[in-house]
């Protein structure tokens, strides 16, 4: 008898498993029914917000749907974070990701109310945006090689800006540093607005930042760019060479934002979101936005988003560790 019961115990147990998988199966191909929000965690304007705005309109294509953007800035990103962690996870609430929080934050706060890899499920990157380094005319250096020896031959001369302590263009300069050798001085600024007046001035004659930012500056002489830090030469700045192309080889400096759901989502809507998020970058206005942004729009499987995740956060951890790096 016992045997019996046992028998009927496993057999409704695989009849609810086969239910629930179809149902799951079901709602991802009705998926999705209505507006997907996207939670951006800073204000509007920016690399973050530009990477989450130029999704909208393709990704509406593709799914029929409206994608709202949802702006909750604050508290260096925790608050967007923690409110998608803990939201529904039915695909309905998404996390426009930036790097400098999701792989930083961990590192230098020691009570975050939410976890890196627990509390997400990456559904797919959506863009990098490469840095330049920027320097006062004053140096003398015209290309990165000059730039490097000045630096190695004056120890700690040079100061560098930074948008703030612990921020990525603090973080990302300590690893240019750890990467070529040299020593800056660093001095952090609130936002990146007085950092490249003071630069400007002459007051600080380091700042490795966006493009866009000091792009009109680079064009009227104001500030001289040696070497971008991408893969390849930024559109924006044709004529400014890569960081391989300047004699570091190896070295690359990108921030990137990726697209993650509340863990606990149902695998068949992550795989559904992700070939939509797929299809919806493929489209022409995708790439037309993220270009008018300064960005690049770059696909990456939740896959290969989580391995990029892992790589930044040992990346920054070593640089953080290095520089003894803390937050205000």
């Amino acid at each position: 008898m016992r045997t019996v019961r046992l028998l009927q115990l496993k057999q409704i147990m695989g009849f609810l498993a086969t239910v629930f998988m179809l149902a799951g199966i079901t709602h991802a191909q009705t998926f999705p029914d209505r507006p997907i929000t996207i939670v951006v965690p800073v204000p509007p304007g920016g690399l973050v917000d530009a990477s989450a705005r130029l999704l909208t309109e393709p990704l509406n294509r593709v799914t029929g749907q409206s994608i709202i953007i949802d702006n909750r800035q604050g508290a260096s990103g925790n608050i967007a974070y923690q409110y998608v962690a803990k939201s529904k996870p039915d695909g309905y609430t998404l996390l426009a990701s930036y790097s400098g929080y999701h792989a930083a934050n961990p590192l230098l706060m020691d009570k975050l109310s939410w976890d890196p890899f627990k509390d997400f499920t990456p559904i797919a990157l959506l863009t990098v945006a490469m840095n330049v380094i920027a320097v006062h005319p004053s140096v003398p250096a015209n290309n990165l090689k000059e730039f490097i020896a000045y630096a190695k031959a004056n120890p700690g001369k040079l100061n560098y800006a930074s948008q703030g302590n612990g921020s990525v263009s603090h973080i990302g300069t300590e690893i240019f540093e750890q990467a070529t050798g040299i020593k800056l001085t660093h001095v952090p600024y609130k936002g990146s607005g007085q950092a490249i007046q003071d630069v400007l001035a002459g007051q600080v004659q380091v700042f490795i930042t966006t493009p866009p930012s000091v792009m009109g500056h680079v064009q009227t002489g104001k500030l001289k760019a040696l070497a971008v830090t991408g893969k390849a030469r930024h559109p924006m700045m044709p004529n400014v060479p890569t960081v391989a192309e300047a004699g570091l080889p190896g070295f690359e400096l990108e921030s990137w934002v990726a697209l993650y759901a509340p863990a606990g989502t149902p695998a068949a809507i992550v795989n559904k979101l992700t070939q939509d998020v797929k299809k919806a970058l493929e489209l022409p206005e995708a790439k037309q936005r993220g270009d008018a942004a300064g960005i690049e729009v770059r696909y990456l499987n939740p896959q290969g988003t989580d391995a990029l995740l892992k790589k930044e956060i040992a990346l920054m951890q070593k640089a953080i560790k290095s520089a003894n790096i803390k937050l205000d």
